[in-house]
């Protein structure tokens, strides 16, 4: 596969500018241009995402919006790709990114110069992405505090780690780049604890147990994650019964990795999914529940400044708590 950028192809620039029916480059804010040539048969899709530092669906995005030609032509993503095609590829630069601060109340469990603990409201995003640009927690920290950690950017000041849109619950947020390279570090050896609730369906025979069962995209569902065996990671999840019910069972669960819906996947994986979870669980349940009942319970990790560990809890949000209740009458 060759590439090369435009200021190597002083004899192409003007074809490119020909085939795109403009007279100069400059003049429409044109970011960065490509000129490629993929092996016969290649999906032009997969093919340029291949050469280009982007995804897939920002790729299809591109073609769809005819900003990759095929011999100056518009394809289609399935375009499979022929001997001597010459396709060029032009990547609009990119939109300057702001993120509002919004007046949106916070429960803040403690807050010092360089943290701060947050208990997450069930169904607030944790930071900005497409179909969520405003309202989510990034919005609601901006406006509490000036100073969040840039190490994750625009969109993410101060995030170390997340918890899923319909979780609720604790996580820590960094205020200091010293405070988030210190959690992200703890993150990444395992250390840090993180404790979850959970209402599942059916009834877990064992008292406790681990789940050693790695996680990757799910290849039937792009939207999903799976316990998968290649291009996956590493994922483990122990869990014990708190409480035994004829159709469902209040768990507790306790990430030893942290990957993208592990509890979720895992318990769906174990056939006993979260109750209300969308997308791992089956689509009716006894009481109409939308979103899952997971809650981040308790967080512990060692202060980065000061060494000293810190652990916090939060219980069940009303929500969580009267399903539960309604649960235990329905035994009666």
């Amino acid at each position: 596969m060759d590439c090369e950028g435009l200021n190597g192809l002083e004899t192409y620039e003007e074809n490119l500018e020909t085939d795109l029916g403009i007279e100069d480059l400059e003049q429409v804010g044109l970011g960065e241009a490509l000129a490629l040539e993929l092996p016969e048969g290649t999906r032009l899709d997969v093919g340029v995402t291949e050469v280009v530092d982007k995804s897939r669906s920002y790729v299809q995005g591109l073609i769809g919006d005819g900003h990759v030609l095929v011999n100056g032509t518009v394809k289609k993503s399935n375009y499979k790709v022929r001997s001597g095609d010459k396709i060029t590829v032009v990547i609009p630069p990119p939109q300057e990114l702001k993120v509002e601060a919004e007046n949106i109340p916070l429960d803040i469990v403690y807050e010092d110069e360089d943290l701060l603990v947050v208990n997450k409201p069930q169904g607030m995003v944790v930071h900005p992405a497409p179909g969520a640009w405003t309202g989510t927690l990034v919005n609601a920290l901006l406006y509490h505090c000036q100073n969040l950690s840039g190490i994750n950017g625009v969109l993410r000041p101060g995030i170390v780690h997340r918890i899923d849109k319909d979780t609720s619950g604790l996580l820590v947020v960094a205020k200091s780049d010293l405070a988030h390279h210190g959690l992200a570090e703890q993150v990444k050896a395992h250390s840090m604890t993180r404790q979850y609730q959970a209402i599942v369906h059916g009834v877990l025979f064992e008292p406790s147990g681990t789940i050693d069962a790695p996680i990757g995209r799910d290849q039937a569902d792009r939207k999903k994650m799976a316990v998968v065996f290649h291009n996956s990671k590493e994922a483990i999840t122990h869990y014990e019964v708190l409480e035994r019910f004829s159709d469902f069972t209040y768990v507790q669960a306790r990430l030893e990795t942290g990957r993208t819906h592990q509890i979720r996947v895992h318990l769906a994986y174990l056939k006993h999914p979260v109750l209300g979870d969308p997308l791992y669980g089956p689509r009716k349940n006894p009481f109409a529940i939308q979103g899952q009942m997971l809650h981040a319970l308790r967080l512990g990790f060692i202060h980065p400044r000061t060494g000293e560990y810190l652990e916090f809890s939060a219980s069940p949000p009303e929500r969580f708590q009267k399903t539960l209740q309604a649960i235990r009458e329905g035994e009666r």
